[in-house]
């Protein structure tokens, strides 16, 4: 089921609905129906991988309990790593075998050998790489004893199969998210308009920009070496736009829904096409996922605490990792290990840390120099994102071979100046509400009521205009 699909348009108000006749006295009731509301959400998918949700959830709610029995150090390490295994062998087979299986045929024909294993028709669950580490963070912070072993099997499962993050996150920490389907939640209306809000500015990230964006970028990555440089060009820069919107619109709808559930989700995007280096970029991009490789990889393995040896070499195999996470391609690997070449001379010189604020905080405009940070920024991350939407290394670099070219000044192909305007229009509003939760925060301090909902009906005549083919969010297939 999709957040852009009538089908959520009437699933939505019907479990509101039922969630607060239900009241918030009766907790218990409210929880199982977010949890049969859950399960059909994604069984809507595909009602087969219902079973491996389920199966998994009950595996790391038995190991939590589990833990709670036993201080004996060398049991608990086993019950985490039954925990790992099972989670993160579900993850390696559906997400890597395939992978794994081309790479290790390659091998072996570079070095003459016949060797032609049988692949697997495999289907990838949706989802399974977000809510595996969902899990994964309930049994680690367990085990490091930082959380206390959930007794209701109800509000556990409800948890991990939460619908409006289920798929593609925000990857929600169990210390966080877990205690709230614990606590009764009272209806606040404020929240619930806020809420609104920020579903609807994702609908128009999703739908009128990322999805105005796909058309243009998928024709010209698909027939690149029919093109000029100019519009390869365009079309990376478009590409970077997609991304940001799909998967910013996803996350903006996801805590957006939640709260009309009296639910709080972390931020996951800070408007990261702000950043003033990419460390900063870093710090705002899909945050529950750096976040959760900085606490339960990056920290484990030494962190910072080293020598710069071993700072650099953690940095790379986090960056490296992270690439990993998001497909079984080589060109997600290189992805990685670029982003990890941007990161390392901040690291060395002690600038990764060095824009923490919000940029031109209290201002209008930017300073000169902030503008060359920004784009200098930007077009590093759009250079690392070809080898991210390329089918394969090669392909990538041959995509960028192309740009050096003298058509990089002819008027890119087929370009339409209705999408210039729109992402024109979308930077604006993210920039002056760049130091708000999303891009509708608290517009009654800027706006009067009549203007406020003249605003809204041309966002949603946008959204309708610009409804095309359903299109799935990019993250769904990671």
């Amino acid at each position: 089921m999709l957040f852009n699909s009538i089908d959520f348009a009437l699933f939505l108000p019907i479990v509101f609905a039922l969630y607060w006749v239900i009241g918030s006295e009766r907790l218990k009731i409210q929880n199982i129906l977010l949890l049969v509301a859950s399960y059909y959400f994604y069984g809507c998918w595909d009602w087969r991988f219902l079973g491996l949700i389920i199966f998994s959830s009950f595996i790391d709610y038995s190991i939590g309990n589990a833990l709670s029995k036993t201080e004996n150090l060398n049991e608990r390490k086993l019950l985490l790593f039954l925990s790992l295994f099972v989670n993160l062998g579900f993850l390696g087979f559906f997400k890597y075998y395939n992978f794994f299986l081309d790479s290790f045929t390659t091998v072996f024909t570079f070095f003459g050998q016949s060797f032609e294993p049988s692949r697997l028709n495999i289907i990838l669950p949706v989802g399974i790489s977000f809510y595996t580490f969902q899990t994964l963070s309930y049994t680690i912070d367990v085990y490091r004893k930082k959380l206390e072993p959930s007794k209701d099997i109800i509000s556990f499962f409800a948890f991990v199969s939460f619908f409006p993050q289920l798929v593609a996150g925000p990857i929600e920490r169990a210390t966080k998210l877990l205690p709230q389907f614990y606590e009764k939640r009272s209806f606040k209306q404020n929240l619930a308009i806020d809420g609104m809000r920020q579903i609807l500015w994702g609908l128009f990230k999703k739908m009128v920009i990322a999805d105005s964006c796909a058309e243009y970028v998928n024709s010209m990555f698909q027939w690149y070496e029919y093109q000029s440089a100019s519009t390869l060009l365009v079309a990376a820069i478009l590409f970077a736009f997609q991304i940001y919107c799909d998967f910013s619109g996803y996350s903006d709808i996801a805590i957006g829904t939640s709260r009309l559930f009296g639910f709080k989700l972390m931020k996951n995007f800070n408007f990261p096409y702000f950043s003033r280096d990419i460390g900063e970029f870093w710090r705002r991009w899909h945050i529950s996922l750096s976040t959760w490789f900085r606490d339960y990889l990056y920290i484990p393995l030494g962190g910072s605490r080293g020598g710069n040896g071993m700072r650099v070499r953690n940095t790379f195999i986090i960056f490296i990792v992270s690439g990993f996470w998001h497909g079984a391609n080589w060109t997600f690997l290189f992805w990685g290990f670029l982003n990890a070449l941007y990161f390392i001379p901040l690291l060395l010189l002690g600038k990764n840390r060095s824009n923490l604020d919000t940029v031109a905080a209290g201002r209008i405009f930017p300073s000169m120099k902030e503008i060359i940070q920004i784009m200098s920024t930007f077009l590093l991350t759009v250079f690392a994102w070809i080898f991210f939407r390329a089918e394969s290394i090669t392909k990538a670099l041959l995509y960028i071979g192309k740009l050096f070219d003298s058509s990089i000044f002819s008027i890119p192909k087929d370009f339409k100046l209705s999408l210039l305007l729109l992402i024109m229009f979308f930077m604006i509003i993210e920039w002056l509400q760049r130091e708000k939760e999303h891009g509708l925060e608290n517009l009654e301090s800027k706006m009067s009521k009549s203007t406020r909902w003249i605003f809204y009906v041309f966002l949603i005549f946008l959204i309708y205009i610009f409804e095309g083919e359903q299109a799935n969010f990019i993250y769904f297939q990671f």
